[in-house]
């Protein structure tokens, strides 16, 4: 029985040891009805040439800018469905695979034309036996996102048989073809963060399962602490959290809960205790993520005045 193709797409951004590091991972794998495609987001470090002559042959599409995670991976995700794959694995360039990790992703679709998308158990890179993510879950009395076992050291707790999560991260996600014709493809005002998720929620409710496949092992670069020291990441994850709640159409308990329960005390915190007021740079994106939010500007942040200066905010 012929194996249906799969391409994978890896967003580069400035990021030529990782991205090299990931291919060279993916050489490994033993699923050979499968098509490996970079997508460069306008980087500035020279890595789409050092990498076609590092890789001889390597599909290589380049966007002249950066269009952010959601628009960089459409490109990809549009030039694999015009080529005909059935599966498409976003796959961050910061990821090692193990040998087995697609074919066992595959297969788990493939056994119901029900599923979607799937995701693997995905490991810190520096800890390799300790979770970052074993699908996601949404708090939607609260308006939240997680990853399910993060930071939990495996020990079997997930077992081996695949199971159903409201989301899978878009660090490693297998989506069906017929997934992205009835539900779209990454809604792109979105930038980066939150964008994932949404997509998912979208699969779900045009009658698809996420699946998360414990046996199919990826391991990301992600620091321990995360980034939550980033002025950019919490404006973004600020501003999209608002706009994935407005695009799922949540309900009002989780809009109070979000924006007074945690952003309005949040940046009272920040303000008033002494503690926190190292913490002007994550309230000044805080404060900005929602003014956007409500003026309705999405996409990439961009370098403008803010309470006359210049905003510290920049991708």
């Amino acid at each position: 029985m012929a194996l249906p193709p799969v391409s994978i797409v890896i967003l580069n951004w400035n990021g030529l040891e990782d991205t090299a590091a990931c291919l060279a991972s993916l050489a490994a794998v033993d699923y050979p009805a499968l098509e490996v495609v970079v997508v460069d987001n306008g980087s500035t470090d020279g890595s789409p040439t050092i990498l076609q002559q590092r890789f001889p042959g390597l599909i290589l599409l380049e966007t002249g800018e950066n269009l952010g995670y959601a628009g960089g991976n459409n490109v990809g995700l549009r030039y694999a469905l015009e080529r005909g794959a059935e599966y498409v694995l976003l796959l961050n360039n910061d990821t090692e695979v193990a040998p087995d990790f697609l074919r066992r992703m595959v297969e788990v679709a493939e056994a119901d034309e029900r599923v979607g998308a799937v995701g693997p158990m995905i490991y810190y890179h520096s800890r390799p036996d300790v979770i970052w993510s074993a699908g996601g879950a949404i708090d939607w009395r609260r308006g939240r996102t997680r990853m399910v076992g993060v930071d939990e050291p495996d020990r079997g707790q997930f077992g081996t048989a695949p199971r159903e999560v409201d989301f899978v991260t878009g660090c490693a996600m297998l989506v069906r073809r017929e997934a992205t014709e009835r539900a779209g493809l990454l809604d792109e005002r979105f930038f980066l963060y939150y964008e994932e998720v949404e997509w998912c929620v979208r699969i779900r409710r045009a009658g698809f399962r996420i699946l998360h496949v414990p046996t199919a092992r990826v391991w990301h670069k992600i620091p321990f602490d995360g980034r939550e020291a980033s002025p950019m990441v919490h404006y973004y994850m600020t501003r999209n959290r608002l706009l994935f709640l407005k695009l799922t159409g949540a309900g009002w308990l989780a809009w109070t809960h979000t924006l007074l329960m945690e952003y309005v005390r949040r940046f009272l915190s920040w303000s008033i205790r002494p503690k926190w007021w190292g913490k002007q740079a994550q309230r000044r994106a805080l404060w900005q993520g929602v003014i956007d939010y409500f003026q309705g500007r999405w996409g990439r942040m961009e370098w403008r005045r803010t309470a006359g200066r210049h905003s510290t905010l920049q991708q």
